[in-house]
């Protein structure tokens, strides 16, 4: 009885001018704009489209840093950003052949760079999408520690030495980056506050059933955190996340006691990680190019009604309601009412949800839907509701509904409340209300056809606290299985 809900929980995004102007601010963005801006016909580079090194310096005090080693670096950071989203274009230099000089080549401002000021939000952020792929591939990027090692005879790096993994690399931060999201749009998650890095790495590394980490598992723990401790560093700049880095004074050498302790009182000194909301943006993208169900709050809202109660099937509450206040905003009330009515017929295991759905939907619509409701208070499915509706409001003339309509809604009313899977203790709450108010409920529930009353009698049975009660549920159910022939 259970719907195809999302994989994951619906995200509130900022607007795309907002995130945008995030994307502008991001300090690596921000760098490879004014190094954009910087290049002209004197600007040198190599056989890869790198600055020459003699051009780093003044790269570094085109964006007021001093021509040190660190300045250089973001420097030549920035300016491969440039290269590789657009801002920069390149005419490569040419190595040398034999005893010859390199031949270097030039570089000029691209195309565009005029997105960044004259683009609608979203090409920046398309831009800035491509500056985030390129972030990534150097975050899964093999670290170099030890060059001399991994040069072969011709001083070329041998790709064979690195033990690295290109595909496990970038999955393995795919997946850290999919927790951090996950983590942070679940209720009862982190929400907007950081997230330990232990526990982001633990996520990655600990098994679920595993009660208290052994010794090599902790020290594959402490390897993911000074792995991602690297990444994060190299992810902040472009906006993705705020990052409080690892204590150096905790890090270890090779051989030593692995230094992670989750339950560690002061928990910030191993790192601290949040997405930003435009990290939110970013990761939410990567997920839905690769096919992952990522809902936002407002996709539907220019979706017809069918996708709009079957779409907020698994979402929380709160950003269901959400969702169907956007929907209804802008339409005709009465239209509206039309649509969703007729998007909540059925008999397929998803129908109970829909109409529980349709009819909180309908509790935000105003006096004017009454018609609508009023034309389907015979309709088998959608009667019942309707009354409810029309009570809720003080409406006059409501018929009295038939005996089998009382039992259906609630049978219907149940499964819905099973497949949301909400609180246990107000659906045993309704449960035992319903079998209070009607005396020989059972009797008369067994009979009700309904795709899904074998099994709403069961989880009675399982759910109701009065064993006799629950006993009566039981023979009921057997009863409506041999009915339909099951």
């Amino acid at each position: 009885m259970s719907a195809d809900h999302p994989t994951l929980p619906p995200v509130r995004l900022r607007a795309d001018a907002e995130l945008a102007r995030d994307a502008l601010a991001a300090p690596l963005l921000a760098d490879a704009a004014r190094l954009a801006r910087w290049a002209g016909p004197d600007t040198r580079v190599d056989a890869g489209g790198e600055l020459v090194d003699e051009q780093l310096p003044a790269a570094a005090g085109a964006l007021g840093l001093p021509a040190d080693e660190e300045g250089e670096l973001r420097a030549g950071d920035a300016w491969r950003l440039a290269v590789d989203t657009g801002l920069v274009e390149v005419e490569d230099g040419e190595a040398a052949d034999g005893d010859g000089e390199d031949v270097p080549g030039r570089a000029a401002p691209g195309e565009n760079l005029a997105l960044l000021t004259g683009g609608s939000p979203r090409d920046v952020l398309a831009l800035w999408l491509d500056g985030f792929d390129t972030v990534f591939a150097d975050a899964v990027a093999p670290v170099l520690d030890d060059l001399d090692r991994l040069l072969d005879e011709d001083g070329e790096i041998d790709v064979d030495a690195l033990d690295w993994d290109p595909e496990a690399e970038a999955e393995f931060l795919e997946g850290v980056l999919g927790n951090l999201y996950l983590l942070t749009v679940s209720e009862g998650g982190a929400g907007e506050g950081p997230v330990p890095l232990p526990a982001l790495a633990a996520s990655m590394v600990v098994p679920d059933d595993m009660g208290e980490p052994t010794d090599d598992v902790l020290e594959q723990v402490s390897d993911a955190m000074m792995r991602l401790d690297e990444q994060f560093r190299l992810l902040e700049p472009i906006g993705l996340v705020e990052y409080q880095p690892l204590d150096e004074a905790l890090m270890v050498e090779e051989g030593e006691e692995p230094a992670v302790s989750v339950d560690d009182e002061d928990v910030t000194r191993y790192g601290m990680v949040r997405l930003t909301p435009l990290g939110l943006y970013g990761v939410r993208a990567r997920m839905l190019e690769a096919g992952v169900a990522a809902p936002a709050v407002g996709d539907l809202a220019d979706k017809g009604a069918d996708a709009l109660l079957d779409g907020i099937a698994g979402y929380p509450e709160a950003a269901a309601r959400e969702e169907t206040v956007a929907w209804l905003a802008g339409r005709d009330a009465l239209g509206a009412a039309r649509e969703l009515l007729h998007a909540a017929r059925g008999s397929d295991p998803g129908s109970p949800l829909r109409r529980l759905h349709c009819q909180q939907t309908l509790s935000l619509v105003g006096p004017e839907a009454e018609p609508a409701v009023r034309e389907v208070l015979d309709d088998a499915e959608l009667g019942g509701l309707a009354r409810v509706w029309l009570a809720e409001r003080g409406a006059a003339d409501v018929p009295a509904p038939p005996e089998s309509m009382i039992f259906w809604l609630a049978i219907d009313t149940i499964a819905a409340q099973l497949d949301a899977e909400g609180d246990l203790e107000e659906l045993q709450e309704l449960i035992e209300g319903l079998t209070g108010r009607h005396g020989g409920f059972f009797e008369a529930a067994w009979r009700v056809e309904h795709p899904a009353t074998a099994e709403v009698l069961e989880a009675m049975g399982r759910l109701h606290r009065d064993k006799g009660v629950a006993k009566e549920a039981r023979k009921a159910a057997f009863k409506a299985r041999s009915r339909a022939g099951s």
